[in-house]
């Protein structure tokens, strides 16, 4: 189809801190490019996969401005309707947009949006909720409780790695059965994730060469003795190294079943959405990003 009957599903919160510049960057940049936005107003989480279904016959792709939360919501939607996405990077971490390489400056990433090449990439599922990062049990479902949007607004980034050593504190160990293509894993720990993309928390890497498009779900397990290693395994954290220190365990495989003695939530993305028994699949290919090349 040419550049000039292109349609785009455009939904931005206008009221977010980058709202109304994000809306102004993707307006002036899409005239150049000749497309045509549609803009769909989404005050619901569960707006956004709506909108996505009632517009799949009249656009082309669709842009969402906002953070991992929002991206995830749409997850499903893209998934089923094929539609491409492109991304303005407007929220905390922005951990898929950091994934795929799309620049963090809203103009940027606003060109990129109208006129960058399409790759696809996996989907992870867990009892049905689709995610694009990462999937965790344990320390993370706390750390989602104790981020507030204060934290967020106040610290930015680093709201996570505050919330995190405070949460670190009062942690205790589970014990748990993971399940990786067939083999069983019984493990003592304090978080366990399942990641499908590259990066989540703020910048954290599931895997040194976890990529989100290589067809695997990449799992870990930390037994730590107490809080104060935290600040020692951060940094192999950040750089995806964790799986080198003794009491953290690392797997990969397609298909991962994660069972507890009591019933446990799962964070999905930045938000709570199931519980354990989780059973973990991944979609490879799934989903059209505009991004650019791996």
């Amino acid at each position: 189809m040419s550049a000039d009957r292109r349609r785009a599903l455009l939904i931005v919160n206008g009221k977010a801190r980058q709202g109304q510049r994000a809306l102004d960057d993707i307006r002036e940049e899409a005239a150049k490019a000749g497309v045509t936005l549609i803009r769909a107003e989404c005050r619901e989480r569960e707006d956004i996969a709506e909108a996505i279904r009632d517009h799949a016959d009249s656009v082309d792709m669709v842009i969402i401005g906002g953070g991992d939360g929002t991206l995830n919501a749409a997850a499903p939607a893209l998934a089923d309707t094929g539609l491409p996405l492109a991304i303005l990077p407007m929220g905390t971490a922005n951990d898929l947009a950091r994934t795929l390489g799309i620049p963090l400056d809203l103009r940027e990433a606003a060109k990129l949006a109208v006129s960058g090449p399409i790759r696809r990439i996996d989907l992870g599922e867990v009892n049905g909720v689709a995610f694009f990062n990462v999937a965790s049990i344990g320390l993370s479902v706390e750390l989602a409780r104790e981020l507030t949007r204060e934290m967020k607004r106040r610290w930015g980034v680093f709201g996570y790695a505050v919330a995190a050593f405070r949460v670190a504190r009062r942690m205790a160990p589970f014990r748990a059965e993971i399940r990786i293509n067939g083999v069983r894993h019984r493990v003592k720990s304090v978080q366990i994730g399942v990641g499908n993309g590259r990066h989540y928390g703020g910048g954290m890497t599931v895997q040194e060469n976890a990529a989100p498009d290589d067809g695997q779900l990449d799992v870990y397990s930390i037994d730590l003795r107490g809080w104060w290693e935290w600040p020692l395994l951060y940094p192999d954290f950040r750089r995806g190294r964790h799986g080198h220190w003794k009491n953290v365990h690392a797997w990969y495989g397609q298909e991962v079943e994660i069972t507890t003695r009591h019933r446990r939530p799962v964070n999905t993305d930045g938000d709570i959405t199931t519980h354990t028994p989780a059973r973990f699949r991944v979609r490879p290919g799934a989903v059209s990003v505009i991004a650019p090349p791996r």
